[in-house]
């Protein structure tokens, strides 16, 4: 998987400081020690040090080359409560409560990222969604000027039944359900330098609809040209189509037919979805029927990185999202 590969490599030649909140989890242990070995960042293992070292010495990992820290005995966690403290007491936390917070390994490793002990965090494989997500809004928050965090998949073509191969984007498959113009003209702007950053090649951005050019007269439709042409008045340097079907956007002999006049030419490489509901379905249609990787969801717009695993995640996901989380890092 070429895309994939590159990826890897540029998380290589800049490693940085990852913490996984979820030190205990195996699948963590075993994508963290394949990292660690291919030198994709310098990990960082949240729990009990007396079980994260016997599950290393399991799949043949040093101990020693990891920083192993239980949130409740490391000599930062007074420094981050009262930095939480400072954080949150406008939502009535006081000082008591803010300790506490700091032995949920989620907050641990978020304020480790805010307090710049380490440059991004992952976690997911046992917390919800909802949990990870929540916990990096509120401690990590918004990159500056940023006001809709959101979330995209790579897609990797990399099959020898994929006639055509490479990277695609497709956002957001994971947290915002219906989007506002504002908000999806956002979600494609952070999608396009995500996919800039990570794939290292020029961003072509589809607003995807049922419709091409106003084939179809609806308000769903209004909605796309509405956030396309709010980017093109953003960003003026991306390539950007809306409304546009995902043949039109992806397939360059439709797109000579159905959209002639398009700057995508039927190469589009980020793939924005209109909702939530047709982005998560059609990411699944890709993975499962199409044979596409899917590594994500990967969040975007923070003002550092941390990323979420889905619970049915495999030691292969976690080792793909700390080389992502790597990357970022390095890239912001």
């Amino acid at each position: 998987m070429k895309p994939l590969d590159d990826l890897l490599a540029a998380a290589v030649r800049a490693p940085q400081r990852i913490v996984l909140a979820e030190g205990e989890d195996p699948r963590i242990i075993e994508g963290a020690a394949k990292a660690t070995r291919d030198g994709l960042a310098k990990i960082v293992l949240l729990g009990n040090p007396g079980v994260i070292a016997e599950r290393l010495a399991l799949v043949g990992a040093n101990p020693a080359d990891f920083d192993i820290v239980d949130p409740a005995e490391a000599a930062q966690t007074e420094a981050y409560a009262a930095a939480y403290f400072d954080l949150r007491k406008h939502k009535g936390i006081d000082r008591g409560a803010a300790r506490a917070a700091m032995a949920d390994p989620l907050k641990f490793a978020a304020m480790m990222v805010r307090q710049g002990d380490a440059a991004g965090t992952v976690a997911g494989a046992v917390a919800t969604t909802a949990d990870t997500v929540r916990t990096a809004f509120q401690i990590i928050g918004p990159a500056p000027g940023v006001k809709t965090v959101s979330s995209f998949f790579l897609m990797l073509l990399c099959e020898p039944h994929h006639a055509k191969k490479g990277a695609l984007a497709f956002a957001d498959c994971g947290l915002i359900v219906e989007p506002s113009v504002a908000e999806l003209a956002e979600i494609a702007i952070s999608s396009a330098d995500s996919f800039r950053a990570l794939i290292g090649e020029v961003p072509r951005v589809a607003m995807l609809s049922f419709s091409t050019d106003s084939s179809a007269s609806h308000a769903r439709v209004d909605r796309v040209i509405a956030a396309a042409d709010l980017v093109k008045s953003q960003r003026p340097d991306l390539i950007i189509h809306g409304d546009i079907q995902f043949d039109a956007a992806f397939v360059p002999a439709v797109a000579a037919s159905k959209a002639v006049d398009s700057p995508l030419e039927g190469e589009a490489n980020v793939m924005v979805f209109p909702n939530l509901e047709a982005a998560n379905i059609g990411y699944k249609i890709a993975h499962r029927i199409g044979g596409a990787a899917a590594i994500g969801p990967i969040l975007q717009g923070l003002a550092k990185p941390a990323n979420d695993l889905s619970r049915g995640c495999s030691a292969e996901d976690v080792y793909h999202i700390i080389g992502v989380t790597s990357v970022q890092a390095a890239t912001q």
